[in-house]
């Protein structure tokens, strides 16, 4: 067996990004043992049920002792506080990272915080999921994510290429940033979406809310296209405090966009409208399909079935007994005494694959939606 990457390892915050990268530090042996702390001890004490901590410790500072790699995993409003309290407390030598949204003010206050002796080295992870807490955590949360890495001001090149290799480990994909064009692009693509999400969600229930026709009507584009809305309004207020320069420039561009719209419906302009799909239909196809964001991609199939007492126990069944777990399941159509289709989610392509090879081959009609 190959030698951990660090020794011990303390996590600061346990909950779904914390307990998934404990999780996965732990599984694959990455690290020798891993520490954890968080305010509420119910979620240390799951934390180490669940396997995503060793064990416990009593407050941030004892967490820390002898660390080699401290991992603050907590929302961004609180990164700067637990840097502030474990600063006078680390290893000479010890690398400090982070799991924040933004980057920028939270480096600031590493540089200034820090003692020498102690490297930081930014970390964004691309990934979630829409279950909080411990109880959502996954070892697999890091697969396939590209994880965002802004290496601190005196970082020692064979540090940042130890940490690199480690987020590899995880199977997460590792990617060098300015913190300045981190937080200008997440802004861009995370930021300003999430509000642009909670407008349409309080724009479309005004213009539905009389007869409650909004919920009637909203099918799933709507809902897949306001899914981000349902994260936690606290944490994405201190998200958008945290970036808010940033977000206001993306802001004035997308009223740009959206002001250039209104011009061209006001004059009945159906070749500019024309123009603008377009040219956001080629966008978006340039954008990769296979890496994650904050919310879990699944890779999901399409499936017929009769309308029949125990239809898709059947098939849960069935998957059940080859080892493929379901991680979603969602009925799409129905129509009485007759069949309809239902949609299954699974975390990963090559399941999902295993899962349609093996429908197809006991005679279902089945496919895997792109």
């Amino acid at each position: 067996m190959e030698d951990p990457f660090f020794q011990r390892a303390a996590i600061i915050g346990t909950g779904l990004m914390g307990g998934s990268l404990g999780m996965a530090l732990i599984e694959r042996r990455l690290v020798g043992e891993v520490v954890g702390y968080d305010r509420d001890p119910a979620v240390m004490a799951e934390a180490v049920a669940a396997g995503a901590i060793h064990r416990s410790a009593p407050s941030p500072v004892e967490a820390v002792k002898e660390a080699d790699l401290v991992i603050i995993a907590v929302p961004v409003g609180t990164v700067i506080p637990v840097l502030t309290a474990i600063a006078p407390r680390l290893e000479t030598g010890a690398l400090v990272t982070d799991v924040a949204s933004t980057k920028r003010e939270i480096m600031a206050a590493a540089t200034r915080l820090l003692p020498p002796g102690v490297f930081f080295a930014g970390g964004h992870p691309m990934t979630g999921s829409e279950l909080a807490g411990i109880r959502g955590a996954d070892p697999y949360l890091y697969e396939n994510a590209v994880y965002v890495i802004c290496p601190g001001p005196g970082l020692p090149a064979s540090l940042r290429e130890k940490f690199e290799r480690l987020v590899a480990a995880l199977g997460a994909r590792p990617v060098v940033v300015d913190p300045e064009a981190h937080d200008r692009a997440v802004a861009a693509v995370s930021h300003l979406p999430h509000l642009v999400a909670a407008a349409l969600v309080t724009g479309a229930e005004d213009a539905g809310a009389e007869e409650g026709l909004i919920y009637l009507l909203a099918a799933g584009g709507f809902r897949d296209s306001t899914r981000i809305a349902g994260g936690d309004p606290g944490l994405w207020r201190d998200i958008c405090l945290s970036n808010r320069d940033c977000i206001l420039q993306a802001l004035c561009s997308f009223t740009r966009r959206v002001e250039e719209v209104a011009a061209a419906l006001e004059k009945g302009d159906g070749p500019a409208i024309e123009e603008f799909l377009r040219r956001a239909r080629e966008g978006r196809e340039r954008f990769p399909a296979k890496l994650k964001g904050y919310l879990p991609v699944l890779h999901e199939i399409v499936l017929s079935l009769p309308d029949r007492p125990g239809a898709i126990a059947r098939v849960a069944t069935l998957l059940a007994e080859a080892g493929i777990n379901i991680d979603e399941i969602e009925i799409l159509r129905v129509r009485e005494g007759d069949g309809g289709s239902i949609k299954l989610g699974f975390k990963r392509e090559r399941v999902a694959e295993d899962a349609l090879a093996l429908l197809q081959r006991e005679g279902y009609r089945a496919h895997l939606r792109r």
